[in-house]
C-alpha cells in the first residue's frame, strides 16, 4: 500500500453521514482488533520519535528518543517490552524508561535517572501520569489493558466504528469515560475523546499521519491535547522497522544502565 492515509481528512468527511448503528461486530472483536493494531504489530518494532511539546503560552521544547518493543513468546497480543532511550536534550540524555506490560497483574515499569545514577519504579497509580513532561501519559506509550473498561458501540458509520469505554474501576483513573474513534479498514485508533466526572472533555488524542510500514498502517504523527492547561504535545515517528529480532534480554534492568547501543542507532 503506497498512499499515505491521512486518517482525520477521511474521517471528519465521513463522520457526518448517516450511517446504521448497527453491531457489525462484537464490540469486544473491535477492541481486541484496535489493541493489536495499536500496539502488536509485528512481533517486535523500533522507531525513532521526536516529541514536541507546547505549553498553553506557546513555549516550545523537544525531546528525542528511540522506541523498542517486543512481544512475548507464546500467547498472541498478551505480555510485551518496551525501552526507550532518550537522546536529546541534554538534561535527559541517557534517561531510560522500561515498561513489562503484563495481563494478570499491575504492568512493571522502571525510570533510569541518569543523572542521579537512580532507577526508580513507577507505581500503578502513577501510570495516568505525564509522560516525561509531555501531555502524554506513560499509560498511553504502552497501552491500557482492555479488559480494564467496558466497551460499549454508540456510533458507525461507513469510516469508523465509536466506542465509549468506561473504567471499571472509576477511582483508579482520573477520567469518567473515553470515546475511540477506530478506523474501520485499518482498525486504528484515530481519535480518543476523555471526559472528566462532569462531562466535561479534558483531553484528545488524534492520529495525524498514517503510513504503511512494512505492510502495517502505521502512526506515524499524533498528538494529545489538554484542554485544562491549554497545551499540547505531538509525536513523530520516524525510521520505524517491524520484525528486527530484538533479544530479550535487553528489555532487562542491566540494561537500564548499559543501554543497547547497537539497537538505538
Amino acid at each position: 500500500m503506497k498512499r499515505m492515509i491521512t486518517v482525520l481528512t477521511v474521517l471528519i468527511a465521513l463522520a457526518g453521514g448517516a450511517a446504521s448503528p448497527a453491531v457489525a461486530a462484537e464490540v469486544m472483536d473491535i477492541i481486541k482488533k484496535a489493541n493489536h493494531m495499536a500496539y502488536y504489530q509485528g512481533k517486535d518494532g523500533r522507531a525513532r520519535v521526536v516529541m514536541a511539546i507546547t505549553d498553553a503560552q506557546g513555549r516550545a521544547r523537544e525531546r528525542e528518543f528511540v522506541i523498542l518493543r517486543r512481544d512475548d513468546d507464546g500467547e498472541e497480543d498478551a505480555g510485551q517490552k518496551f525501552y526507550v532511550y532518550f537522546n536529546k536534550p541534554a538534561d535527559v540524555k541517557k534517561t531510560v524508561f522500561m515498561v513489562h506490560k503484563n495481563l494478570d497483574r499491575d504492568d512493571d515499569r522502571w525510570l533510569y535517572l541518569p543523572a542521579l545514577d537512580l532507577v526508580k519504579r513507577i507505581a500503578a497509580s502513577d501510570e495516568r501520569t505525564s509522560f516525561v513532561g509531555s501531555h502524554f501519559f506513560y499509560e498511553d506509550v504502552s497501552g491500557r489493558g482492555i479488559y480494564e473498561d467496558t466497551h460499549e458501540l454508540v456510533e458507525e458509520n461507513d469510516a469508523v466504528y465509536v466506542i465509549k469505554s468506561t473504567p471499571k474501576d472509576p477511582a483508579a483513573v482520573e477520567f469518567a469515560y473515553y470515546i475511540n474513534w477506530i478506523h474501520k479498514k485499518t482498525f486504528l485508533p484515530v481519535k480518543t475523546l476523555y471526559y472528566d466526572s462532569e462531562g466535561k472533555l479534558y483531553r484528545t488524542y488524534s492520529a495525524l499521519k498514517v503510513n504503511p510500514v512494512d505492510g502495517h498502517p502505521t502512526v506515524t504523527r499524533a498528538q494529545m491535547e489538554d484542554h485544562r492547561s491549554g497545551g499540547k504535545t505531538v509525536m513523530e515517528y520516524t525510521d520505524v522497522n517491524y520484525d528486527t529480532d530484538l533479544p530479550e534480554d535487553i528489555f532487562s534492568e542491566r540494561y537500564l544502565r548499559k543501554p543497547p547501543r547497537k539497537y538505538l542507532r
